[in-house]
């Protein structure tokens, strides 16, 4: 089976209808990871077919997610993405949302000079790399995410001057982070843990949706 219809067919099983461009897109990222890894040692991952099932497909398994608690608006919404490495899912989400502006956050340069690059090659305004620590950084994020990048309470203490008034955080993790969810910090509400399927990964995967707790 092609990598163009194990996508589009993925995708479907997540419930996304991706346009001609946006599985272009998606495809030219994959392969730019691997293109890239040859020389930067992006991800551990070497062949198309785990980086189409470990990452492309596994990233695009928030988009429904994403879009029931952050629909489309006109207004726009900013997410940032925590020890996004090459860009996941960040990448993945400014391919899909041209309405968030996506900034993929790394201490790496390296990782953020490639998301740079992915988004000039793909033509995608909505996305940029930031090479920094997530504890140094000040702003208002609508959206802060963040994939296998820490244990919950040191993502939510090193990112929670970014957090927005309304904001809420998505955390991609494997199994149930029992031991992780036991030892938040008082300032964090989790208000739902959303189990996922990702076609063609026999792996558990979830998303802990938190926000800040009412003072």
């Amino acid at each position: 089976m092609s990598q163009s219809i194990q996508l589009q067919e993925g995708a479907k099983a997540l419930g996304l209808d991706l346009s001609d461009l946006q599985a272009e897109r998606l495809l030219a990222y994959g392969a730019l990871i691997l293109k890239w890894n040859k020389v930067y040692n992006l991800t551990a991952l070497r062949e198309p077919d785990a980086v189409l099932s470990h990452h492309l497909l596994d990233s695009l398994s928030v988009l429904a997610p994403l879009q029931r608690e952050r629909p489309a608006s006109a207004v726009g919404t900013k997410l940032l993405d925590v020890g996004a490495g090459a860009g996941l899912p960040g990448v993945v989400i400014a391919i899909l949302r041209e309405d968030i502006d996506v900034t993929c956050l790394d201490a790496v340069a390296k990782k953020t000079a490639f998301v740079q690059q992915v988004a000039a090659e793909l033509r995608l305004p909505n996305l940029r790399g930031l090479h920094a620590r997530v504890e140094a950084q000040r702003g208002a994020y609508d959206v802060i995410s963040c994939r296998a990048f820490a244990s919950l309470p040191d993502f939510y203490n090193g990112s929670q001057q970014l957090l927005g008034p309304q904001g809420i955080w998505l955390a991609m993790k494997g199994k149930l982070p029992s031991d992780e969810l036991a030892q938040l910090p008082p300032f964090v509400d989790v208000f739902h843990v959303e189990q996922l399927t990702v076609p063609g990964l026999d792996a558990e995967r979830c998303i802990v949706w938190a926000r800040k707790a009412a003072s």
